[in-house]
């Protein structure tokens, strides 16, 4: 019994790691930039190049400053899990992903920056009693990238950029696990496991902007796997699991406890991007973006004080389950147009393709391919300080799981809402 329950608890870790996947990773750190699907690779003239790719700090002549938010609004419903065509909805939540953004020349040829924001976040919350209880309840995941920049300008076509990446996340997962009385089967009220942890992680980030003619220009944006090493406590109420023996009276096994530690690494980014400006009113932007999910193939988790086999103390406290994640890609297009000297209309598209495995989808995270729809604008209250707003509405291909790893086949509907807004003073 202590075993089975032991393990469930170990499946309930392993599972929450995919916060990190598709579905979590956030790309939206600057509102015009969302605005027009994220497709700024090649442009990258405003501060939110330190994200997107810093070589266009090179653009920003003097000190900028640049803040903002975007406000997520998911939602998700099950179906399930089959046969049952009962329906289930995640409760509503909204997450605010910021972004600040500090640039500064230095020189004719040299640019710095500082950038925060949050890359990779956001979480889903269902009821206590619902029929994945025991895959998720409550997982949320926050994470805090700190980004130092430096870019060079070798000439007016060509500039190349480097940085640093600090990483700090905090997770917090809370399910459900079953408990039977281990001598009649009778089974008792569920469990509930709670995970919490953190972690830190260092990373580097780098970008080339090639202008061969005014017109026309080429940008290229890398950044690095972070590697996090996860530690914290997991617990479990009740604490023990108390019965009758009939010969040895009373007994209480322990429940999933302890520290527990689980390493974790993040994809790499490779995006390259084009941008045309045919005349001073219209941009027409596209973006390419690769995502090495597979980098994420298993994830071993360590309980450093409860043995997993008490039979055999320390020789299972250790267990690995594949994620088999998969390469992905989006694909963006977007466009800005100036109505006048203050006042800019954006629009864009993006294809998201998801890196789940059908067999491997599950509650935690119901992630699918995605189409996005953007569109914003832009106002300059003076020649120093400007307004940016977007809004971005996320649909997920609908995806029905038959042959899940977790035995929980059903059918997953999901979309999301996103508004973004900066402000931006430049001295």
């Amino acid at each position: 019994m202590k075993k089975s329950l032991t393990v469930i608890a170990v499946i309930a870790m392993l599972c929450s790691a995919k916060v990190f996947a598709g579905g979590f990773q956030i790309n939206e750190h600057g509102a015009r930039a969302m605005s027009m699907a994220g497709a700024f690779t090649a442009l990258a003239n405003d501060p939110s190049a330190i994200y997107y790719n810093p070589a266009g700090l090179t653009q920003l002549t003097g000190t900028h400053f640049m803040a903002g938010v975007t406000l997520i609004a998911p939602s998700a419903k099950f179906t399930g899990p089959i046969p049952s065509t009962k329906e289930y909805e995640m409760e509503s939540q909204v997450f605010t992903p910021f972004n600040i953004y500090v640039t500064q020349q230095l020189s004719d040829d040299w640019f710095v920056g500082l950038g925060v924001n949050n890359q990779y976040g956001l979480g889903t919350k269902w009821e206590d009693d619902w029929g994945g209880r025991y895959l998720a309840v409550d997982t949320e995941i926050r994470s805090f990238f700190f980004t130092p920049v430096v870019a060079y300008k070798f000439s007016e076509q060509l500039s190349v950029s480097v940085g640093l990446t600090y990483a700090f996340a905090d997770v917090k997962i809370i399910r459900n696990t079953p408990l039977a009385d281990p001598v009649t089967g009778a089974a008792r009220p569920d469990g509930r496991i709670t995970l919490e942890g953190d972690g830190t992680a260092i990373g580097f980030t780098a970008g080339i902007l090639y202008k061969p003619i005014k017109e026309f220009s080429v940008g290229i944006s890398y950044r690095s796997e972070s590697k996090f090493d996860f530690t914290g406590d997991a617990s479990t109420n009740p604490a023990t699991l108390d019965f009758v023996h009939p010969l040895a009276g009373n007994q209480s096994i322990p429940l999933p406890n302890g520290s527990i530690k689980a390493p974790l690494t993040t994809p790499q980014n490779l995006t390259v991007g084009i941008a045309y400006m045919p005349d001073d009113e219209l941009t027409l932007t596209a973006d390419f973006q690769y995502i090495g999910w597979s980098s994420y193939d298993k994830l071993e988790v360590t309980f450093e004080t409860y043995d997993l086999a008490p039979t055999v103390p320390g020789v299972q406290n250790v267990q690995s389950a594949d994620r088999n994640y998969e390469n992905t890609f989006i694909v963006r297009a977007g466009m800005e147009y100036k109505i006048n000297n203050d006042f800019t209309l954006r629009g864009g598209l993006l294809l998201d393709k998801n890196p789940v495995q059908k067999e491997y989808v599950e509650p935690t995270l119901p992630d699918a391919d995605r189409i996005g729809f953007n569109i914003g604008f832009g106002y300059k209250f003076t020649e120093n300080l400007s307004l940016d707003f977007s809004y971005l509405l996320l649909t997920f291909s609908e995806r029905k799981v038959t042959d899940s790893k977790f035995g929980f086949n059903g059918t997953y509907q999901n979309m999301a809402h996103l508004l973004g807004i900066d402000l931006s003073y430049n001295l």
